[in-house]
């Protein structure tokens, strides 16, 4: 057993590598290791399907800190390397290769791991997901033969890629089960904006579609097959339908989990003195009336890693702010504030056609979230109104002419 830490963190994405820096910021004093299942220092993932994938942005540009700041900083950091059991009792951690290193307090921030497909020919080659650099490399490696790409799912992951791989000229179908894309995430109206802004960029966007098998030939795609008989052509297919949180290890330590680890107020687990984060933490939120819910998103992990970080410094505790997400597609810039969680009421503000527009969602009278596209005046300015759950006049809402931040005041 090599030497302990008195923090070691699972997980070098945004919300594990924040933690550590948030921990020294907090004047934590005391030893860090920061494990990492991928091979590279801690980056930013939301370019991967965007910039990263085009080629207009170079890794080392995504880097969250440059090499020698951990150093400098006295973290540990342990690149490919991964986590495979915890032992609460004895406070250590197991890695793959039998290494087990000891901990006075674990930050869990290992995120989660795409979903992959389960029909037949789902693990031909050409076959990917984007959710790490080496999958986005191996997608760019292909990309020069391939002229038709079928997209599985119609949440942000897929829509940012197929936008993407039409800016780079591919033929772009898009595969979503349900009847609208973003059917998880946004209202109806949001969805249809973006089917036809997608459409009119020559994206072949298909709804309730199902599939019954990938088919290749000698050993790569060639096409997807659905369940009416249709066979559409494609050298590659890019899946996107979400994440499963990585939490295998934390459930055979004993931890609480459904669809993810439970966390209290300061992201304390059932288990002691181990903490969780960011994509794998099932959490309550305000923002949702109290529901224990998984938030995928950048903000979430490093409002996690704020409230950690105090925690472990002995200083005040901290609240997470007003969840917010943002994606870019094509010149569309959206940005979300709140949780529409359970609306009952939708106000629509400005006009779709004019690209620039949010949409307001209410409940019992309050505003709970807005989506802005184009509008980050709109976004900025609504944050008040969700932290305060504002109840305010709709048409006042409606009328794009007055400034949000004019309603906040009255």
């Amino acid at each position: 057993m090599s030497a302990g830490y008195n923090v070691v963190i699972v997980g070098a994405g945004h919300g594990g590598a924040q933690a550590a820096i948030a921990l020294r910021q907090a004047q934590f004093t005391g030893t860090i290791a920061m494990i990492g299942a991928e091979p590279e220092l801690p980056y930013e993932r939301p370019p991967l399907s965007k910039e990263f994938l085009c080629g207009d942005k170079a890794f080392e540009r995504m880097l969250i800190r440059p090499a020698t700041f951990w150093h400098e900083q006295r973290i540990q950091v342990l690149s490919g390397r991964s986590v495979v059991a915890i032992d609460p009792a004895g406070r250590r951690v197991t890695l793959g290769d039998g290494e087990r290193i000891g901990y006075s307090r674990l930050i869990w921030a290992a995120g989660g791991s795409p979903r992959r497909l389960t029909c037949a020919g789902a693990n031909l080659a050409g076959v990917h997901t984007v959710r790490a650099r080496a999958d986005v490399e191996r997608i760019r490696g292909e990309l020069s033969d391939v002229t038709r790409v079928v997209v599985i799912g119609g949440g942000f992951i897929g829509l940012e890629t197929a936008a993407t791989l039409r800016k780079l000229g591919k033929h772009v179908t898009v595969l979503e089960a349900q009847d609208r894309v973003l059917a998880r995430v946004a209202a109806e109206p949001l969805s249809r904006f973006y089917e036809a802004e997608h459409r009119s960029r020559g994206v072949d966007v298909q709804l309730n579609a199902r599939i019954e098998r990938l088919e290749g030939v000698e050993g790569r795609v060639s096409g997807v097959r659905l369940a009416d008989g249709t066979v559409l052509p494609a050298q590659m297919v890019i899946v996107g339908i979400g994440i499963s949180p990585t939490v295998e290890a934390l459930v055979q330590a004993g931890a609480q989990v459904s669809n993810g680890v439970a966390i209290d107020s300061n992201c304390r687990t059932s288990l002691p003195d181990v903490f969780a984060l960011g994509d794998c933490a099932l959490q309550e939120s305000a923002f949702a009336d109290g529901a224990r819910i998984r938030i995928e998103s950048v903000q979430n992990a490093l409002d996690h890693a704020a409230v950690i970080a105090r925690h472990l410094s002995g200083g005040p505790a901290a609240n997470t702010g007003v969840p917010w997400f943002w994606s870019n597609q094509y010149d569309l810039r959206l940005q979300t504030i709140g949780l529409a969680i359970g609306h009952d009421d939708l106000v629509l503000r400005g006009e779709p056609a004019s690209r620039r527009f949010s949409l307001v969602y209410l409940k019992a009278g309050r505003v709970i979230a807005l989506d802005c596209i184009n509008a980050a005046a709109d976004y900025m300015q609504g944050r008040a109104l969700v932290a305060a759950r504002a109840c305010i006049n709709r048409a006042k809402l409606a009328d794009p002419a007055v400034p949000l931040k004019a309603l906040a005041a009255s």
